[in-house]
């Protein structure tokens, strides 16, 4: 039986279960098996060294797949920031019709993709700035909540209590993101107003994901217990994976008054990029979230999005049970 929510039916995809894009993992081969597989897949667009690169790897997705997949682009504190006019206007001429945003003043690039007819789902931490992004006309929210990997803004207000909000409040579907890698996941975000989840993880772990097998099993070997949060005295929190990299960022900035400056190159692109190239976890700082404590296995993408779908309908059917004391399935 099909999970079939609003989101399903405006993507068009058959399992309400969205790949988050991610810095260095959101490339061709894993967005193309996610869409193949029934969810929607993501290109992140600053993976790609330029807006030309963008369009090779949306052609490169399209060979893979002829379902649905989005492109990824967040907005980040930047002294040069990267071309996302030319990076926007790149997938939106090579015919992307589905946007991930994410970031500080989306509203110029959330105009230009309306403008052009096309489906914006805007990552929020807060029911504040989820307001915001909705009188700007986005069509999905993805309710981040502090249990998420990378930035989950300086609130640390968790999933549970964000998304009972975001059903209260908002006015437009919503996804649920952050502290997601299982079926009883998928189907607690139901239960709390969700048309479906966006899952960063538990994707990294597949077998299509780019990164390094070592990354993955070491994914696997670890819990909950270990990721730590860095940049938090530089009001930029970010949860990533406790090494020995993210461990000396929070030893300087427990020694007060640090600057960007001081941990800049303990905490460069090109350390975390070359930890999933390299496979040592050490290598760099690298984001991943507490979703971590429920990854047991590396699936393919099909594997893993039809044991979602498939688990979520039991769970639910499951619940159907407890009504009246007749509870039929173990839950």
């Amino acid at each position: 039986m099909p999970i079939v929510t609003s989101v399903t039916k405006m993507l068009g995809i058959r399992v309400p279960v969205i790949q988050g894009g991610m810095q260095w993992v959101g490339v061709p081969a894993l967005a193309a098996a996610v869409s193949e597989a029934g969810g929607l897949g993501i290109l992140t667009a600053l993976t790609q060294p330029s807006p030309d690169a963008l369009r090779v790897a949306i052609r490169e997705t399209r060979k893979l797949t002829s379902k649905p997949f989005g492109v990824n682009i967040t907005l980040l504190p930047s002294i040069n920031p990267p071309d996302y006019p030319g990076y926007a206007r790149a997938a939106v001429e090579e015919g992307v019709r589905i946007f991930e945003t994410a970031g500080n003043n989306p509203g110029p690039l959330i105009k230009y993709f309306k403008e052009n007819g096309c489906i914006v789902i805007h990552k929020c931490t807060t029911i504040r700035h989820a307001k915001s992004a909705e009188k700007h006309g986005v069509d999905v929210l993805s309710i981040d909540g502090f249990e998420c990997a990378g930035h989950p803004g300086e609130e640390d207000v968790g999933g549970l209590v964000l998304l009972a909000r975001a059903a209260r409040e908002l006015k437009i579907p919503y996804v649920a993101s952050g502290g997601i890698a299982d079926a009883r996941g998928v189907a607690a975000a139901l239960a709390l107003g969700a048309s479906g989840v966006n899952m960063g993880t538990r994707f990294m772990c597949t077998v299509e994901s780019p990164i390094h097998q070592n990354i993955k099993d070491k994914i696997v070997a670890s819990t909950e217990r270990d990721t730590v949060h860095v940049f938090r005295t530089l009001h930029n929190t970010s949860r990533v994976f406790k090494n020995k990299v993210s461990m000396e960022v929070v030893a300087i900035e427990k020694r007060g008054n640090a600057k960007f400056e001081d941990v800049k190159d303990l905490v460069s692109g090109a350390r975390g990029k070359g930890v999933y190239e390299f496979g040592d976890p050490d290598y760099g700082v690298w984001t991943v979230g507490i979703a971590m404590g429920l990854i047991e296995d590396v699936p393919t993408c099909k594997e893993l999005v039809e044991r979602l779908e498939r688990e979520t309908v039991e769970i639910i059917g499951g619940l159907g049970g407890l009504v009246g004391g007749a509870e039929r399935a173990k839950l």
